[in-house]
Order: C-alpha cells, then structure tokens, then sequence
C-alpha cells in the first residue's frame, strides 16, 4: 500500500491563502486530517501556530480544533434545522449563551452574504448558499485557520467563485486559509 504522503515540506505564514493542488488520491485530504490531528503522521514534525503535534496530549485536541474552521465539499449542513440554526448549534455546543449568539450568527451570515435568509432550510437553498452556510459555521468562533477541502467540488462554476470570493474575504479579515 503505497503513503499517501511522502516527505510534504510545507510551512505557511498565519494570515496567508494557500492553496493546494494536486489529483485524485495525491494526499491532499491526508494532508488536511494531519493537521486537524484526525490521523498521525508516522515520521517528521507538525507544529501550527507554535503547537508541536509530537507532544500534543489527547485532552489538548479539541482546543486544538476549535483554532482550526474546517468545510467539506458536501456541506454536511444539519437538514432539518434553518441557516440560522445551522450555524449557531457550533456554538451551542461548545456553551455559547443565547445573547452571545443572537449576536453574533447574524454578523457571520453578513459576512459570507446570507444575510436575510436566516430562515431558510438547507434544501431550499443553491449548493453555493449551502455551502457558504458550511463556511459561516466554520468561522463562527472565529478560528485562526480555515481549511477548505474542495468545497467548491459540487458546484458550478458561478457559485465556486462566490464561494472563492467568500474565502478570499474572510482571509483579508486575517484568517489562514488552506483551500485543497
């Protein structure tokens, strides 16, 4: 069974847009779940935002992730909960109070142009405004990375580029993004 990856050098600076090209199997996915800590490199060394991966504890993981936003090229948007809904139930669960969130989901839909469909439900929306919901979940306790897999894959190619677009914003706003 042939790595997936093989000696990767890679270092990105914070606040950079990286984007990370390669074909089917190359390793890019692999590549993106080592730096979530979903899998373990076997050799070599991670270190993002001054965290050495070879002494992160288990415990210290969730942290972890909640500096690291993440979307997938098929939303994996909760269906029968509204935008809204959608994007705040990450920061119920991680104990944000109502008022915090009243707050704040309405400023990340702005952000990624959603605002006034707070109401809609996922299936009522194009796979651009799905996905730009997956993107306002993902930034909405303001991560210091996002990482992007394909989220464009599913999409034609007026809503890629809103999406690209979004990215883009969201960078200038100081956030790394990993874009595969």
């Amino acid at each position: 069974d042939s790595a997936a990856l093989e000696r990767v050098s890679l270092h990105v600076e914070a606040k950079e847009f990286v984007i990370i090209i390669g074909s089917s199997g190359a390793g890019k996915s692999t590549l993106l779940k080592l730096l979530t800590r979903e899998e373990r490199q076997t050799s070599g060394k991670i270190v993002v935002g001054g965290i050495d991966y070879d002494k992160l504890r288990d415990k210290d993981i969730p942290l972890l992730r909640r500096k690291i936003g993440t979307v997938f090229q098929d939303f994996k948007l909760l269906p029968n909960k509204n935008v809204f809904e959608n994007v705040a139930f990450a920061l119920e669960i991680v104990g944000y109070g109502n008022k915090e969130i009243k707050h704040t989901v309405p400023r990340v839909l702005d952000i990624v142009g959603l605002k006034g469909k707070e109401k809609r439900m996922p299936r009522e929306l194009s796979g651009g405004e799905r996905q730009r919901v997956a993107i306002a979940r993902a930034i909405v306790r303001q991560p210091k990375i996002l990482i992007a897999d394909e989220p464009t894959g599913n999409l034609d190619p007026k809503h890629a580029w809103d999406v690209i677009r979004v990215l883009e914003k969201i960078n200038r706003y100081g956030t790394t993004v990993l874009l595969t």
